[in-house]
C-alpha cells in the first residue's frame, strides 16, 4: 500500500493582542485570524498553531515562514 503525502502550504494575516478571537477563511489557502494573545514571547504564534491544528485535527502543522512578522505561511500535512 502506497500512500500519498499531501502538503498545503496555508497563508495566514495574523492580528495579534485583539480583544476578541477570531477565524476568517477567505479563501482555502489564505485565514484572517486575531488571536488575544500579544506578538511577544511567541505566544501569538503558539495560539496560531492550536487553532490551525483545531481546523486540521489529523494533520501536522507548523509554522514555515512569519515568525516574526503578522503574514505568516503554515505548512499542513
Amino acid at each position: 500500500m502506497h500512500f500519498a503525502l499531501i502538503i498545503m502550504l496555508i497563508k495566514i494575516k495574523v492580528t495579534a493582542g485583539s480583544k476578541k478571537e477570531k477565524v476568517e477563511k477567505k479563501s482555502d489557502d489564505l485565514y484572517l485570524i486575531s488571536v488575544k494573545e500579544e506578538a511577544e514571547r511567541n505566544m501569538a504564534n503558539k495560539r496560531i498553531l492550536e487553532i490551525m491544528h483545531s481546523l486540521y485535527p489529523n494533520s501536522s502543522v507548523k509554522l514555515v515562514k512569519g515568525q516574526r512578522s503578522p503574514a505568516k505561511i503554515v505548512e499542513v500535512s
